[in-house]
């Protein structure tokens, strides 16, 4: 036996190169625990002797253990966390579930109409198919029979000369052919008069159906492998999956200094916290940029990405995440094309009511889904270059107030191409012109429009703490047509040039801002839209104050911060980055608690009349037609009424105390479509605002000639009222 020493192939002496080794005095022994501890614990040096020289090489590692192991999950982040909804959110959504419901009957119903529509081509390829099929069949019977799949075995055994095992193989194979063929000859023998007898007692229409049965198996299994029997009823077109590999190399093209050189040191210096999965009809990849990259930079370099990715560009969508970080970029890839990408109709286009203090369907995101929009309690900013669907975006809001009866309407078009002619039907106000009369008009609704907000506060502020708790109107206040605290909307497109106006603009800036300021817990909501938004054709007052902002494509940062808020082109919201062909789509931002990139409903000039003239029927049956629809002058008329003049007229200077009852007789006669159902409550409540009280008042009733005491008003109330408001004007 060789030693282990000696190595039989070289004559290596393994005892003399182990006492070489022992006899090297410079030679130490590492403790490679200490050397961690030293690591982990820098302020404990080891003892000279226990470092060795390589280990001077390696860096320490600066982290605590703690931070080594990354972070724990403690109950405090528990109660942070977000938590999945259990039910898709979909399934919640009526109109998102009606959608699918309606998509699924209507592929179903697609697929199964183009193949009827097709059956005689399909019977006619049977028919074809069958003979080959007949011959497939009794090709694997005989195949069967004589156990012709053995027969490769048989020859190579064969030419092997194995005779005996090719003896054993052929006895079992005659064994098998033989009582395959009793097991034919029985079939054959059973089946054929069983079927002659069929066919001779079935009737004629059994008849063809047995052969068409028939012929069907036969021609189905002589179908050929490279084609198909059924035509293809939809084509779905191919989409690449999305992987973590392709994101990376399409942020590597951008040319973005820090990403490339983060990529250079580490090829995986970008980040996915998440898994790269599907969202609706695409997919959606969550990113953390390198160090000191912002998703902003990504952003505006679009059209770089989705070459990156090789995807059209109406499909790629960046998006930050400024709650988490300025450099966590969400990406949404769609299967197709937002642009070109079919959109559902708009839900309220055929049937439906709006109750404006509830949100109601505005357009749809990238992925699909509907977005709402809100009316009360805000006001309303849109704005883009000429030609990229601003006036269709104001008009989805004016079509949706138009659909709640109580709301009041006030429409300028300062354009004067008539685009928003459709709700002229249902509005109090409206004026369509390039010139400067319409100018002043809208000029005097503004005017209006703060002297109303007035009256509205004063009423609010007379009303009991249990009938508006929070100081602002609320449903059940506005459904009260004696207080007159209905939703008034007042619309003005082309905005820029009434602020930009040499006479106007500047008491319209200001009117416009302290409206937005005032009118939004009252009732009142302004909307505007404009095709220059810069400091002097939107006032910075105005901009500065609107909650909820739509931007559709503009061409620089300050247009773009001037409609959606200041900075928001530093974060990320960049109304820029849309393309010539991303018409009607823009950057929604105070309707969610992000930005939403959002494809507004498309609702045509046909459209949107039949949907005026649903609203006007509804308005006539409620009994809130007014103003213009009405065919009445409204340019210099208020709101509603004025209360205070209207019993001053009734209540002649010779009357110093007056039954309120005997009041509401007189009004009735003098505007009957306005006090004709109010009786001595309703007076005594739409006094309240203006803090003038019913009392007992002594007076004789005309019916009998007797005096008695009733609810009622005194002159010198109403006149003091009415000259406190006029004071009120010429101060504002």
């Amino acid at each position: 036996m060789t030693s282990r020493n000696e190595d039989p192939h070289n004559g290596f002496d393994w005892n003399k190169a182990e006492q070489e080794i022992n006899d090297q005095t410079s030679g130490e022994v590492l403790d490679l625990d200490a050397a961690r501890d030293r690591r982990i614990s820098p302020n404990e040096p080891l003892a000279p002797s226990a470092v060795s020289a390589e280990d001077d090489a390696v860096p320490p590692l600066v982290d605590s253990p703690a931070a080594q192991q990354g972070p724990r999950i403690t109950a405090a982040g528990l109660r942070t966390a977000t938590r999945k909804a259990i039910v898709p959110a979909w399934l919640l959504s009526r109109a998102e579930l009606r959608d699918a419901a309606r998509w699924t009957v209507g592929h179903v119903a697609h697929a199964v109409g183009y193949h009827l529509t097709r059956t005689p081509k399909y019977a006619g390829k049977l028919a074809w198919r069958a003979p080959r099929g007949l011959l497939r069949a009794m090709r694997a019977w005989l195949r069967w029979w004589f156990d012709l799949q053995g027969e490769t075995v048989r020859q190579a055994m064969a030419d092997k000369n194995d005779a005996e095992s090719y003896l054993k193989v052929s006895k079992l194979r005659d064994q098998r052919v033989r009582w395959r063929g009793l097991v034919t000859a029985a079939v054959l023998l059973s089946a054929t008069p069983a079927g002659f007898l069929g066919w001779q007692m079935a009737g004629h229409g059994m008849r063809w159906l047995i052969l068409a049965a028939v012929t069907g198996a036969l021609g189905a299994y002589g179908r050929p492998g490279d084609r198909p029997l059924l035509d293809t009823a939809v084509v779905v077109p191919q989409v690449a999956k999305l992987t973590s590999d392709v994101v990376t190399r399409a942020l590597g093209v951008l040319g973005v200094a820090g990403i490339n050189q983060a990529l250079a040191k580490n090829p995986k210096a970008i980040n996915f916290p998440s898994p790269i999965t599907r969202d609706g009809p695409g997919w959606r990849a969550d990113v953390d940029l390198p160090y000191g990259v912002t998703a902003g930079e990504v952003i505006e370099r679009r059209d770089k990405l989705a070459s990156g990715l090789g995807r059209p560009l109406g499909c790629v969508w960046p998006e930050g995440n400024h709650d988490i970080s300025p450099g966590r970029l969400t990406v949404w890839v769609g299967d197709r094309d937002m642009a070109s990408a079919r959109q559902p109709a708009w839900p309220l286009l055929k049937s439906g009511a709006v109750d404006l203090f509830k949100a109601w369907p505005f357009g749809t995101d990238p992925r699909g889904r509907t977005v709402d929009m809100e009316l009360m309690f805000t006001n309303l900013l849109i704005g883009s270059i000429p030609g990229y669907g601003k006036t269709f975006a104001l008009r989805l809001p004016l079509l949706a107030a138009a659909l709640d009866p109580r709301a009041e309407m006030w429409v300028f078009e300062l354009k004067g191409s008539g685009d928003l002619e459709p709700v002229e039907r249902v509005c109090a106000r409206y004026a369509s012109g390039a010139d400067d009369e319409t100018a002043e008009l809208a000029l005097e609704a503004l005017r209006a429009l703060r002297e109303e907000c007035q009256r509205r506060a004063q009423v609010i502020k007379g009303l009991p703490r249990s009938e508006c708790p929070e100081n602002k109107v609320t449903p059940e206040l506005a459904s009260r047509r004696s207080l007159g605290l209905h939703p008034l909307i007042c619309a003005i497109d082309e905005c820029q040039e009434l602020f930009s106006h040499k006479e106007f603009g500047d008491e319209a800036g200001e009117l416009a801002e302290k409206i937005i300021k005032l009118g939004r817990a009252l009732g009142v909501t302004l909307l505007l839209a404009t095709q220059r938004p810069d400091a002097k054709s939107v006032p910075t007052g105005v901009s500065a104050n609107v909650g909820t902002r739509f931007c559709l494509r503009v061409m620089g940062q300050m247009e773009n911060d001037m409609i959606l808020g200041t900075s928001s082109y530093k974060n990320g919201v960049r109304a820029t980055m849309f393309a010539k062909k991303d018409k009607g789509v823009g950057y929604l931002v105070g309707s969610a608690d992000d930005a939403q990139i959002v494809k507004g409903f498309y609702v045509d000039g046909l459209a949107a009349e039949s949907i005026a003239e649903r609203a006007r029927v509804a308005r006539q049956k409620a009994g809130t037609l007014t103003g213009h629809a009405t065919g009445q002058p409204t340019a210099a008329e208020r709101p509603t009424y004025d209360l205070l003049a209207d019993i001053a007229s009734v209540v002649p200077a010779g009357e110093d105390k007056v039954w309120s009852e005997t009041v509401v007789a007189r009004l009735a006669e003098l505007r009957p479509d306005v006090y004709g159902g109010w009786d001595a409550k309703s007076f005594a409540a739409a006094l309240v605002p203006y803090r003038i009280a019913t009392g007992q008042v002594w007076g004789t009733d005309d019916s009998t000639g007797k005096g008695a005491n009733r609810k009622g008003i005194a002159r010198a109330h109403i006149i003091a009222a009415l000259t406190a408001r006029e004071q009120r004007r010429k101060a504002s």
